[in-house]
């Protein structure tokens, strides 16, 4: 079930835009159960199966397992291997107590486990440096990074068909994309008529493990890598509801309580490649010796000045979340079966505790504190000698941790959300409605060390030299506002809680074998929540606006100049149409439509938050659509299912989906966009009487749409972007920046197929 628009009024946790609720197929009183087999392309085996039936007069069982096993359609040029299969299994165990006949109580538990290799990433075609000529032009060159990665050896796989990218990907051998995950819970929900209304109990335990690895630079040589990064997910809820109906049933009211108390935990060891010293100095030319005869340092027996394989994110975090709620949702017969009013609302109480250590073991940071001052090609590097200007030496020389108690490791919010819905039925078959509603999402913690606010950091400066990239000094000399010795807090890991104000107007009609549903929505979002993901992890960015006029430095590439300090305003605007149809013109055809217009855009004069500036990797937000949001989105199905005679019946089925274009990177690099797509599904089918058997030959994606799903900067491989460079020019030189930013894209799936045979009994 499709819930749009904020939740929480209802049921369980509030939610800030809507939500999927699925609800299981509970046991029943008469013995039945199904099977079916699937064998489709890549290898790809799936059965599942489902018993159910009574155990005692007053007890009913229900079990369902699954099993799947998939080959990848990732192939690893390197090794032969594939990556991003699947191998993976769930049982579900329920039983059904009814004592009376106004009570009931389901008891169900469930394991699940995946042991699967996701996510290898893709290079994204064309590679090239980008500068301007002496006519301010773009222009192109072979791209410097790929050469030098190309020349240790690298193996970059992009088409040479006019693809964006290819099936293809190269790692570093004996590196992997490991994904062990075990998911498991428990819940008790108890049903009790009261007569007057009845009372609703639901307690559940939930716990999430997963283990994972990273080639992080996703390439065959070592630059940056991972093996053992470890996420816990610990929840447990108790929800009490209690609904009924007074006033000879012209009011349908709900009154509801919510606890949550939920304990996640991460670690986390990025590590530098045995590749990454040599990498580092052919970038600058091969003067690191230099570098370490001029701090005097010689490094331990077998590691560079660069400390190759040392830590450069490690450490854990923990959060604590403590969630209660109070709700009440009253449906209101204003005159009975022609005007509802409906009105909801919810109070709650939010309040998250961040632990953590962190630790990291980069030899260069000693070296550059017990170095004199710098000169020639190194002089950009004094900016960073002090510990405490670059993330990793501070972390290092200090070893970063947050304690209870410390200054920002607590943050608590207090939010009352609702709805007002106003519904009018003019005559049966049509129904309209108005409605007003006020979602919220609750703020937290990155649990990252790359989200710690340390702007004037190492790995910009040793860039300088290499690259071109503004050091600490240059930034500061075109005034940026960069602490020289600024010690990371606890507070810079915090993003805001987000609200959204929705507004919609609609109607339904229903002429039996026409249906069509129509909507004009609006929504305002204050402090939006953006998942940003920086090649390495991911990080959520608050998003608003200042109501003041930042003149476009929201836009620049300076860190630290646009700040607000008026009022904030909603940082995202959603408005758009919605129209479905649903035809019936025979007893065994069924054709549905839908078209959605939607503008999903960022305000002008952004900021961070708390009025901070945004940072400038986010530069393109400013007046742009969402990432992962395309204006125009087309659905359409048909499915015939035709009696054959009294035995036999069959199935022909399609649908597809289109969506225009839409960029995949949350900073919006144009390198980052996917045009507009169609991808379609197919389905035929052959069944018994009573569909007691049934044989379906199905496909996926039929006509093998190359598209992707997430693209991002490739770690420590270059820098800029096209649009920096088209539009960006350093104030204090009049010269435009360049880019030689390589991109990683995580594909979606090929085209599959295969056959499906299923029984029920």
């Amino acid at each position: 079930e499709v819930l749009r628009g904020p939740q929480g009024t209802l049921f369980g946790r509030n939610a800030s835009a809507g939500l999927l609720n699925i609800t299981t197929a509970m046991p029943k009183f008469e013995s039945g159960g199904l099977a079916e087999a699937t064998y489709g392309n890549f290898n790809n085996i799936r059965l599942m199966g489902s018993l159910t039936g009574p155990i005692a007069e007053t007890i009913a069982f229900r079990i369902d397992g699954l099993y799947n096993k998939r080959d990848g359609f990732l192939t690893d040029v390197t090794s032969g291997r594939v990556l991003n299969d699947r191998n993976r299994f769930l049982v579900r165990g329920q039983l059904l107590l009814k004592p009376t006949e106004d009570i009931s109580i389901r008891l169900i538990g469930d394991y699940n486990q995946k042991n699967e290799e996701c996510c290898g990433a893709a290079f994204i075609a064309p590679t090239q440096n980008l500068s301007r000529d002496a006519g301010g032009n773009v222009v192109s060159s072979p791209n410097t990074v790929r050469a030098l990665i190309t020349s240790l050896g690298g193996n970059y796989r992009v088409p040479t068909n006019g693809d964006k990218y290819s099936y293809e990907t190269s790692i570093t051998p004996g590196e992997g994309y490991e994904q062990r995950t075990r998911d498991w819970g428990v819940s008790g929900e108890l049903n009790w008529n009261l007569g007057s209304g009845t009372l609703t109990s639901i307690t559940a335990y939930r716990e999430f493990k997963n283990r994972s690895a990273q080639d992080a630079d996703f390439n065959n040589i070592d630059i940056l890598r991972r093996d053992d990064q470890n996420r816990k997910f610990q929840t447990f809820s108790q929800e009490l509801r209690y609904n009924g109906k007074v006033f000879d049933d012209r009011l349908d009211y709900l009154f509801g309580a919510y606890y949550a108390r939920e304990t996640l935990r991460t670690d986390d060891n990025l590590k530098y490649g045995v590749d990454y010293e040599r990498y580092v100095n052919a970038q600058i030319g091969g003067t690191l010796p230099t570098l370490a005869a001029l701090v005097g340092y010689a490094p331990p027996a077998g590691q560079g000045l660069l400390n190759n394989t040392g830590i450069v994110q490690g450490g854990f975090f923990k959060q604590t979340s403590t969630n209660y709620a109070f709700f009440t949702h009253n449906v209101l017969a204003i005159v009975p079966d022609k005007v509802n009013l409906t009105l909801g609302a919810r109070y709650t109480n939010e309040k998250k505790r961040l632990e953590s250590a962190a630790i990291t073991n980069n030899n260069l940071c000693g070296a550059l504190r017990a170095a004199p001052a710098f000169t020639g090609p190194f002089a950009a590097l004094n900016a960073a000698r002090g510990g405490a200007t670059a993330l990793s030496c501070v972390i290092n020389n200090s070893a970063i941790g947050f304690a209870k108690g410390d200054s920002g490791t607590v943050r608590g919010e207090d939010e009352i959300t609702g709805t007002a819905v106003l519904s009018w039925k003019p005559i049966d078959q049509i129904l309209t409605y108005a409605s007003y509603s006020r979602g919220y999402k609750a703020g937290g913690f990155n649990l990252d060390t790359a989200a710690l606010d340390a702007p004037c950091n190492l790995t910009t400066d040793l860039g300088s030299v290499a690259t071109g990239i503004p050091s600490c000094a240059a930034r500061r000399a075109l005034g940026a506002n960069i602490a020289g010795n600024a010690r990371p807090e606890a507070s810079d890991l915090q993003f805001e809680q987000e609200i959204v104000n929705a507004f919609e107007i609609g109607a339904k009609f229903d002429w039996r074998v026409f249906k069509l549903n129509t909507a004009v929505f609006y929504q305002k979002f204050s402090n939006f929540q953006l998942n940003t993901f920086n090649g390495v992890n991911f990080e959520v960015a608050s998003i608003a606006a200042c109501a003041d006029d930042l003149g476009g430095r929201d836009r620049d590439l300076i860190n630290n100049n646009s700040t607000c300090t008026g009022k904030s305003r909603p940082g995202v605007i959603s408005k758009g149409v919605e129209l479905e149809a649903f035809f019936y013109p025979a007893d065994d055809l069924a054709l549905t439509s839908g078209v959605t217009y939607t503008d999903t855009r960022y305000a002008n004069n952004l900021t961070g938050t708390q009025g901070a500036s945004l940072s400038p990797v986010l530069f393109q937000l400013p007046g742009a659509m969402l990432s992962n949001s395309s204006a125009y989105v087309v659905t359409s199905s048909a499915a015939w299912t035709p009696k054959i005679n009294e035995t036999f019946s069959a199935l022909f089925y399609f649908d597809f989906r289109y969506m225009s274009e839409l960029n995949t990177g949350s900073d919006l690099d144009f390198e980052k966009r996917q045009p507009g797509f169609t991808v379609a599904n197919a389905r035929i089918g052959l069944y018994g009487k009573d569909r007691a058997w049934g044989i379906e030959f199905w496909g996926m994606n039929i006509f093998d749409t190359l598209y992707q799903q997430v693209a991002a900067d490739a770690p420590l491989q270059g820098g800029g972007t096209f649009r920096a460079v088209a539009t960006q020019i350093n104030p204090a030189t009049g010269a435009a920046p360049t880019a030689n930013q390589l991109f990683v894209t995580f594909p979606a799936e090929p085209r599959t197929f295969g056959v499906t045979v299923r029984t029920r009994f």
